[in-house]
């Protein structure tokens, strides 16, 4: 079967041991299934898997993408849940310590087929097509926790989202506004911070800029370039979510003083529960959101899909098809 697959690492050149051709069909551990994918999408993770990040060099040839949307073996529209947690672990799969994703430890979705276990598919609605579908497993997903269960956000109150842009920040940007929050965002690029505006933000400031008021909530996925203006952002009692920091992980002050002064609340969250997968498909079709695509390639130009993500060239998602 066609596939898009990491070959080699190099953290300088990552498309470098990016390969597309040919390889094994999957194989279907017991409790698995495969899935036909119709839409897949591109998440930075990728990118950093080709970095060597969380792969090592026994499991390549290792097919990338965690997301995807298609059709089981049955021909029901599902979407496929990223999270592997282990088959005897009860509770959050997300705080099992031996959960993976797809792509890590199993093959993952930018190929004909990906194998999955059988738990980890959810109906997709009628009324997202499959491209908008495959945005949701991960960046979406990650947005929705962050959001409505680690931020525990209601509506009326007031969010900061720093980095506008990337697949994250519009997900939050967008989810946010459609949960009757008053939403904010950040970007160093003009064009983002109008693009913000059009999706949902209700004002947009440069990144570092001080806000007219502090916010409820700050959400973070920037890391050491935003993380004292997300801090200095917040009302006291306020909270901090935080869900990656592509910027860099070690910023040169954490503002302790001003955490327990002003207790603020400082939250990690990672990706989200099938459950709460199911919840934000029943929160797009109820709202009539939608991810937010930077475009659509077929799945044999997955190379420019990469290369632009490289580049920063992306203000939303970009989906790989059939």
């Amino acid at each position: 079967m066609f596939a898009v697959y990491a070959e080699r690492f190099s953290s300088d050149d990552p498309l470098s041991g990016l390969v597309l051709g040919e390889r094994p069909e999957p194989e279907v551990p017991e409790g698995w299934t495969t899935v036909t994918v119709e839409s897949a999408c591109l998440n930075h993770h990728d990118l950093w898997s080709l970095r060597g990040v969380g792969l090592r060099e026994e499991q390549l040839p290792m097919i990338l993408g965690c997301d995807a949307a298609g059709l089981d073996e049955d021909g029901n529209e599902v979407l496929v849940h990223a999270v592997v947690s282990d088959p005897g672990w009860r509770g959050d799969e997300t705080e099992d310590p031996r959960r993976s994703l797809l792509s890590e430890r199993y093959q993952g979705t930018f190929a004909d087929r990906v194998a999955v276990p059988k738990a980890n598919l959810v109906p997709k609605p009628a009324s997202l097509s499959f491209a908008e579908a495959a945005c949701l497993p991960t960046a979406w997903l990650t947005a929705y926790r962050m959001l409505f269960v680690q931020g525990a956000l209601r509506p009326g109150q007031s969010v900061l989202v720093q980095g506008a842009g990337g697949g994250v920040a519009t997900a939050l940007i967008t989810l946010a506004r459609a949960g009757g929050l008053q939403v904010f965002a950040t970007s160093r690029d003009e064009a983002k911070r109008a693009r913000a505006l059009e999706i949902g933000a209700h004002a947009t400031y440069e990144t570092g800029a001080r806000l007219p008021d502090r916010v409820d909530a700050v959400m973070e996925t920037v890391g050491a370039a935003t993380w004292t203006h997300s801090l200095r952002s917040l009302r006291p009692g306020g909270t901090l979510v935080i869900s990656g920091a592509t910027s860099g992980a070690n910023p040169d002050t954490t503002e302790l003083n001003r955490i327990f002064f002003l207790q603020l609340r400082v939250i990690g969250s990672t990706m989200g529960t099938r459950a709460e997968l199911g919840q934000l498909v029943s929160f797009l079709d109820a709202t009539g959101a939608r991810p937010l695509i930077d475009r659509t390639l077929p799945m044999s130009a997955a190379r420019d899909g990469f290369a632009a993500m490289n580049d920063g060239d992306v203000f939303g998602k970009i989906v790989f098809t059939r």
